[in-house]
């Protein structure tokens, strides 16, 4: 066969094949591009998880031969009504700008769904591409008492079908022998009607053909959500397993925490004695070590934090909070697509900003924007971390439930109401439209494989882990140098300690923190805190990395970081630099303010313009400062001028 006799760009070329991979929400489609290509890519049970393409190279069944992969977004059919849809559409047609058009399409369905998948299947064969159709959740279906005739589905189709068991490797070999050779591949004979409702008919009876038993319902699923899904006591469970997620962070992390310190303090002075006196030791020591260390001490949180985040995902509990919380989301003008938006921001505020793709209303997009900053992201956590282990004791206030789980329930709580609020006032106000009806396909509980559990929380703790590696690194360095020059002449008068603290002071940092200090002293905030500040609009943790440098200056030599913010008192009065107000107004400020370069900048691209952007971050500035603001005069009010036992 010549090319010029092979359909749609299929070639005896050089050039790699392109396969498309196709499918809906829940379908499986992410988990077969990673048993394709081996690699780790997020998996989760709600729509909107893959908002972006994604590429990869597959191994075909013939020779070396490798081919690539792109994993097209979620979609439920070809007319675009949201922008992740719209790349769908923009890819296959050949249009989107630097994506090579695929040569074949990999559709994937449903096997427990396939009456639901049909129509979708027949309105991409409609496409006339080189297609093949693979069938996820055969284990599934057989353990339900449902079966089907592959054979008889592919005659209907007339395209080729292969079904498999993506997270187990069942049937993979068999789709690569498949993928080796795409011009040989079946087309239909016949297309499936363009009319929806022919569309329909047509899948009806194919459906009627192929599935020999329907598969019972799923039981288990049935009888959990019952409760799940109860207007009051799924409320309940939503509210008990928050309560439960944040004290197993703190909990479970602490003997890990205390062990990771204690590995920095012996790094810090190890890297002091073994390097030649001068600002080169201060620089690996004070700079390096104690800058980049105090952020990786919150490792340990973070794992458990992705590692609980992604199980409840993979069961399947996720998309029922969806469910639940969306009652609360119509409410205020959104739905449950925001809902799925600023669930994601959790982890990160840009791919949260990034999953906004799913939704349809262009308004109700920009409003789930300009709130998911609110959502407490995993940036947050070393911040909120280090405050409250440091000022909060670890006292019980119920059983098991502890008042420093609870603090931190209570910040992310904050955050999320901030994000309702704002989210309301903006749909009455600024940014008025109806929103669209929300359709959710709720997935069957899922115990989740060890395998793809666990390699989504090392990516997850690894990419924090380079963040700490790049960003903190880079601000630690630049950090230290503002905060050691220019070098100032000492008094002869001042003991090393005061002579230190004097240093610090009149160094480019300290006059920067000085600069600011009218203007957040109303916080209750001194200059450090102020360079802090600062220093965090590169990327939130870096106010811990701050914070370690400035008290690795300041504070006695081998004092933890939690030790010298406790023991800080200012040298004129006396008095503690952090009090309770103090400690407050800190805590309340992070909870509001956008402190994050990279989440302006996916604002910028996501929107197309700097205006909302600079809006985000002036609104949330105001609120975050009018919070903190009334947040220590309260404290102060109560008596939070001092800690007591």
């Amino acid at each position: 066969m010549t090319s010029s006799a092979i359909p749609n760009g299929l070639s005896n070329s050089a050039s790699p094949l392109v396969f498309g991979l196709l499918g809906s929400p829940n379908a499986g489609k992410t988990t077969l591009f990673n048993a394709l290509t081996g690699l780790r890519a997020k998996v989760g049970n709600y729509p909107g998880v893959t908002v972006e393409r994604r590429e990869g190279e597959v191994s075909l069944g013939r020779g070396d031969s490798r081919a690539l992969l792109i994993d097209l977004p979620g979609t439920y059919g070809l007319t675009p009504i949201s922008a992740d849809e719209a790349v769908v559409n923009d890819v296959l047609s050949g249009s989107a700008v630097g994506v090579a058009r695929p040569d074949a399409l990999i559709l994937v369905a449903d096997a427990c769904s396939l009456s639901r998948s049909l129509p979708f299947i027949g309105q991409a064969i409609s496409l006339g591409m080189q297609t093949c159709v693979v069938l996820t959740m055969l284990d599934e279906l057989a353990a339900r008492g449902g079966s089907l005739d592959i054979q008889r589905l592919e005659a209907s189709l007339g395209v080729p079908v292969v079904g498999v068991v993506g997270h187990r490797g069942r049937g993979i070999d068999a789709l690569r022998q498949l993928l080796g050779d795409p011009a040989g591949w079946s087309r239909p004979a016949i297309d499936a009607p363009q009319d929806r409702a022919e569309r329909t008919g047509w899948a009806n009876s194919i459906a009627e053909n192929v599935i020999t038993q329907r598969p019972a319902r799923h039981q288990l699923t049935e009888r959990v959500d019952r409760v799940v899904l109860h207007p009051v006591w799924g409320s309940l469970l939503f509210l008990a397993v928050m309560v439960l997620f944040f004290q197993l962070i703190f909990t479970w992390a602490s003997p890990a925490m205390d062990a990771i310190d204690g590995l920095i303090t012996a790094l810090a002075s190890l890297a002091r004695d073994a390097l030649p006196a001068g600002w080169i030791a201060d620089l690996v020591a004070d700079g390096l070590v104690a800058g980049v260390g105090s952020v990786v001490i919150f490792l340990p949180q973070i794992i458990i934090l992705f590692a609980l985040l992604y199980l409840l995902e993979d069961l399947g509990y996720m998309a029922r909070a969806a469910f639940v919380v969306d009652r609360l989301m119509g409410r205020i003008g959104l739905e449950g697509r925001s809902f799925v938006a600023l669930l994601s921001s959790y982890a990160c505020a840009v791919p949260g900003i990034m999953a906004t793709r799913t939704i349809p209303s262009p308004r109700d997009r920009l409003v789930t924007i300009l709130v998911a900053p609110l959502m407490t992201c995993s940036a947050r956590l070393p911040v909120y971390a280090l405050l409250i282990s440091a000022f909060v004791p670890e006292r019980s206030v119920w059983g098991p439930i502890g008042l420093q789980g609870l603090i931190l329930l209570g910040l992310y709580v904050a955050g999320a109401v901030a994000a309702l609020i704002v989210a309301a006032l903006f749909k009455k106000t600024l940014i008025r439209g109806d929103g669209l009806p929300f359709t959710m396909e709720l997935p069957t509980y899922r115990w989740p494989t060890g395998r793809v559990w666990l390699s989504q929380v090392v990516g997850s703790a690894w990419a924090f882990i380079r963040r700490a590696g790049t960003i903190i690194l880079a601000a630690s360095i630049i950090l230290w140098v503002l905060l050691n020059f220019p070098k100032v002449e000492i008094p002869a008068h001042l003991d090393e300690s005061a002579a230190s603290a004097y240093a610090l002071e009149y160094s480019a940092a300290g006059r920067i923190g000085h600069a600011i200090e009218p203007a957040i002293a109303p916080l209750g905030f001194d200059w450090k805190i102020g360079v802090g500040l600062i220093a965090s609009l590169a990327a939130r943790e870096i106010l811990v990395a701050t914070l370690a440098q400035v008290y690795a200056t300041d504070g006695e030599e081998g004092e933890s970081l939690r030790e010298a913010l406790r023991n800080d008192r200012d040298p004129e009065t006396g008095n503690l630099v952090f009090t309770p107000a103090t400690v407050g107004a800190l805590l309340v400020f992070f909870v509001f303010a956008l402190q994050c370069t990279s989440t302006l900048a996916i604002m910028r691209r996501e929107t197309n313009s700097w205006r909302w952007p600079a809006f985000a971050f002036a609104y949330l500035f105001v609120l975050a400062y009018t919070a903190s603001f009334v947040t220590h005069r309260v404290i102060t009010a109560l008596g939070g001028t001092d800690w007591v036992s």
